[in-house]
C-alpha cells in the first residue's frame, strides 16, 4: 500500500485573498463607531470601488488563467480553479456584510443626524408627486427602453452601469408579446437625488435613482403590465491589453484599445436579492457566467455612488476636523525655490500633512526662470486641470527644453494621459512614452539651470504621483536636492528612458528593473550576516504590498538568523509572520485611516552604519521587473531619524487604526488598553506638521 506523503505547508499567503483582507479592513473603518459617520460611509463606498478594481482586474486574470488551461498552482499551493472558488466565497461575505452595514448601521446613524434616504414604500402624497414630477422631467427623456424580441436582441451592456431588467405582460400596438425588457440607465445620472425641502419635510432627504425609476418604470411601457423591475449591474475585465510589437505608434494603438475596455468579458454580475431565480439565471445565461459570480444585494447595485452624498450634506461635523497642511515660507511662490535648495541641500516634504505647493513652485518657477534651460519629467497620473501640467507647457512655449515621460498604461488614468501627451506636443515639449515593455512609474524632475556661467542640476524625487489631489489624501515622500550625485544618476535615468544605449550604472540611486531587486536582496543578506555575527541586525520597511517570493524568503533567513523585521504594509502581504522557526522576527503591521498610506521606505541598520531610502517601487514582481522605478537614499542623519520616528515609530505604537498579521493570514485590530493613550500615527503627523 502507498501512503501519499503529506504536502508541506506553503510558505506563502496567496496575493487575491490578501487583498480581499485589505479590504476587510477598508469596511472595519466602515463599521467604526470612533470614525465620524460621513467618514464611514466614505470608507463603505472605497470598499465597493475597490472590489469593482479587484474584479475587473485581478478577478478577470485568474479567469483568464483558467480559461487558457493553466493549473498550475501559485506560490501559495492554489490553482487558479481553487482561487476562484475562495475568491467567490470571501467577495461574498464581504458584499453581504457592505450591505448590512449600510442597512442596519450607516443609514440609520444618518436618520438620527436628520439625514434620511427614503424608501419609496416610505413615501407621502408630497413626495410621490415630486418624484413623480422629477421623473417625467429629468428622467423620462433620457431612458430607452429596449424590449427583448427576435428583432431587439440582448443590449451590450456597459461595465459597471446600472440596469433593469423588466418583466412584461400584454400586447403592443404591432400585437407584440411583451415578455421582457432592458432599460439602461444613463451614466451622467446622480444615484442619489436630493427631494425638495418643501416636499420632504426636511433639508437633507434623498431617494436613490434606482427607487425612482422602479416607481415609473411602466411610463416607459404604456398600455403594458409591468410585472417585475430588478436592478442589475455587470463588471467587466478592463484590462487593457496592448500590442505593442505589432504598432509603431503607442498612443493610437492604445486609443484603441480604451473603447474596448467598457465591453471587455463579464466577471460579475450584480442583481437585486428580490430577483426572481428565473430572471437571473436569463443574465447569467446572456453574460456567461456561472452561480458563483453573482451577488444579490439588498439595496443600491453600486455602493460607491453614494460617495456623492459626502459633498451634498453640509455638516462638519459628521466629518473629520479639518487642516491645512504646513507650508514653509522659503518654499512658497515668493520665495526662490533654488537657492533655498542650494542653501539647504535636502528639503523632504511629508505629504500630505506638508503641503504639494513646493512641488508645484519648483516646475513653475523653473518654468519662468531666464536661467532653466532645461526641464525634464516623468508623469504618470496628474489629475485634471493639473498646475504642473501648466508650467511645462508655458515652458516649452518659452522655448525651453522640456522633455515628458508619460506614461500612457497608467490605469484608468490612459485617457486623460492621452490628452496630456497631445497637449503638451502642441507647445513644444519633446514627449516621450519610455520602454516598450516597461512601464515608468518612476516619480523624477530634473531641472537644468545656468548658473555663473555652469550647469547645475535640480531634482525632485517622490514616493507618490505629481497629483495635487492625492498628495491631499495620501501619505508620500518628496525630495528636493542640488546633490551632484543625485542629479547626475536622475540625468543618466532620462538619457536611459528617451534614448538608447549599454552600461549606464547609477552612483547612488537603485533602479528597476536592473539594481532594485537585487539591492535589496544584497542588503538583507548582509543584515542577516550581522545577526550571525552576534551583532544587532534590524530591517524596517514600509510599503503598499509584499508580493515578490526571493524578498519574502531572504526575509525569512533574516528572521532565522536573529535579525528583527519590522514591516508596515498598507495592503498585499504574501509573507507569513510569527512562525516558528521560520518567521518569527518579523511582524507585519497594517495601518489604515484618513490618509491612503503610500510611501515606500527601506531601512536597514548596518551595523551602526544604516541606510535608509525612499522609493516609488513596492516589492512585486511588477515594479522589480516589469517597470522603471527608482529607489534614493536619504544620507542626512536629521532626516534619516525624521523618517523613521514618521513612518515606523509612530506606525508601530499605532492602537486606533492598526492590524497585525497573524501567522493563519488573519488581521487582528490593535485593542487599546482601557488605561493606555490613544495613539494615532496619522492623527499625530497632522498635529506635529500641519497647521
Amino acid at each position: 500500500m502507498t501512503i501519499d506523503s503529506p504536502q508541506p505547508t506553503p510558505k506563502f499567503f496567496n496575493r487575491e485573498l490578501s487583498l480581499l483582507a485589505f479590504n476587510r479592513r477598508v469596511l472595519e473603518l466602515a463599521q467604526d463607531t470612533q470614525v465620524p459617520l460621513l467618514e464611514r460611509l466614505k470608507f463603505l463606498c472605497i470598499s465597493s470601488s475597490n472590489l469593482d478594481e479587484f474584479y475587473e482586474v485581478r478577478v478577470a486574470s485568474v479567469v483568464q488563467q483558467l480559461r487558457a488551461g493553466i493549473s498550475r498552482p501559485d506560490d501559495a499551493g492554489m490553482t487558479p480553479a481553487e482561487q476562484l472558488i475562495a475568491i467567490s466565497e470571501e467577495a461574498h461575505k464581504l458584499v453581504a456584510d457592505q450591505y448590512e452595514t449600510l442597512n442596519n448601521e450607516i443609514i440609520p446613524a444618518l436618520a438620527e443626524q436628520d439625514i434620511h434616504f427614503i424608501r419609496r414604500t416610505k413615501w407621502n402624497e408630497a413626495q410621490a408627486l415630486w418624484v413623480k414630477r422629477f421623473f417625467r422631467r429629468e428622467l423620462l427623456p433620457l431612458l430607452t427602453p429596449l424590449g427583448l424580441d427576435p428583432a431587439h436582441p440582448f443590449p451590450r451592456i456597459l461595465n459597471k452601469s446600472l440596469n433593469f431588467v423588466v418583466s412584461l405582460e400584454g400586447r403592443d400596438d404591432f400585437g407584440r408579446k411583451g415578455r421582457m425588457a432592458i432599460v439602461q440607465a444613463p451614466r451622467a445620472l446622480p444615484r442619489i437625488i436630493r427631494i425638495d425641502e418643501d416636499a420632504a419635510g426636511g433639508k437633507n432627504c434623498f431617494v436613490f435613482l434606482s427607487s425612482i425609476i422602479h416607481a415609473h418604470v411602466h411610463e416607459l411601457f404604456p398600455g403594458m403590465t409591468v410585472t417585475g423591475c430588478y436592478q442589475f449591474r455587470l463588471t467587466r475585465n478592463s484590462d487593457v491589453l496592448v500590442d505593442v510589437d505589432d504598432d509603431d505608434d503607442l498612443l493610437k494603438t492604445l486609443q484603441g484599445g480604451l473603447f474596448e475596455r467598457h465591453y471587455g468579458d463579464a466577471v460579475r454580475l450584480e442583481v437585486a436579492d428580490n430577483c426572481p431565480d428565473e430572471l437571473a439565471d436569463f443574465l447569467l445565461e446572456q453574460f456567461g457566467l456561472d452561480r458563483s459570480s453573482l451577488f444579490q444585494v439588498h439595496g443600491p447595485v453600486n455602493l460607491n455612488r453614494l460617495i456623492a452624498l459626502y459633498d451634498k450634506v453640509d455638516r462638519p461635523d459628521l466629518k473629520y476636523p479639518p487642516f491645512t497642511p504646513s507650508l514653509d515660507s522659503e518654499l512658497g511662490p515668493n520665495s526662490n525655490i533654488f537657492d533655498t535648495i542650494e542653501q539647504r541641500g535636502y528639503v523632504l516634504m511629508h505629504h500630505p500633512y506638508e503641503s504639494f505647493v513646493p512641488t508645484i513652485e519648483f516646475v513653475r518657477q523653473a518654468a519662468q526662470d531666464p536661467q532653466v534651460v532645461a526641464i525634464k519629467m516623468t508623469l504618470y497620473r496628474t489629475g485634471k486641470n493639473s498646475a504642473i501640467v501648466d508650467a511645462l507647457e508655458t515652458a516649452a512655449r518659452a522655448g525651453k527644453e522640456v522633455t515628458a515621460v508619460i506614461e500612457l498604461r497608467a490605469r484608468f488614468d490612459e485617457e486623460a494621459n492621452i490628452e496630456m501627451a497631445t497637449r503638451l506636443q502642441k507647445a513644444g515639449a519633446y514627449v516621450a512614452y519610455g520602454i516598450v515593455g516597461y512601464k515608468t512609474h518612476a516619480k523624477m524632475t530634473l531641472v537644468v539651470r545656468r548658473e555663473r556661467n555652469r550647469l547645475k542640476r535640480f531634482v525632485h524625487l517622490g514616493t507618490g504621483n505629481y497629483h495635487a489631489g492625492t498628495a491631499r489624501l495620501y501619505t508620500d515622500y518628496g525630495l528636493l536636492t542640488d546633490d551632484r550625485f543625485i542629479g547626475d544618476d536622475v540625468n543618466k535615468l532620462f538619457m536611459q528612458l528617451t534614448g538608447l544605449g549599454r552600461g549606464i550604472r547609477l552612483k547612488r540611486m537603485l533602479q528597476s528593473p536592473f539594481t532594485l531587486h537585487s539591492g535589496m536582496l544584497e542588503r538583507i543578506h548582509r543584515e542577516a550576516e550581522h545577526a550571525r555575527a552576534g551583532k544587532k541586525a534590524l530591517i524596517r520597511a514600509k510599503m503598499n504590498a509584499l508580493i515578490e517570493t526571493k524578498v519574502i524568503e531572504a526575509l525569512y533567513a533574516a528572521s532565522q538568523a536573529g535579525v528583527q523585521i519590522e514591516l508596515v504594509i498598507r495592503g498585499i502581504c504574501c509573507l507569513k509572520p510569527g512562525v516558528p522557526g521560520l518567521s518569527e522576527n518579523i511582524k507585519v503591521r497594517s495601518v489604515m485611516g484618513r490618509f491612503l498610506e503610500h510611501s515606500r521606505v527601506f531601512y536597514f541598520y548596518n551595523d551602526g552604519d544604516d541606510e535608509l531610502f525612499l522609493s516609488s517601487a513596492d516589492w512585486m514582481p511588477r515594479n522589480f521587473f516589469a517597470r522603471l522605478e527608482t529607489c534614493f537614499p536619504i544620507d542626512s542623519p536629521d532626516l534619516k531619524a525624521r523618517i523613521l520616528e514618521e513612518s515606523f515609530d509612530l506606525y508601530m505604537s499605532d492602537n486606533t487604526g492598526a492590524w497585525e498579521l497573524q501567522p493563519d493570514g488573519c488581521y487582528t485590530r490593535i485593542k487599546r488598553h482601557p488605561n493606555a493613550k490613544p495613539r494615532n500615527a496619522q492623527q499625530a503627523l497632522i498635529e506635529r506638521l500641519a497647521k
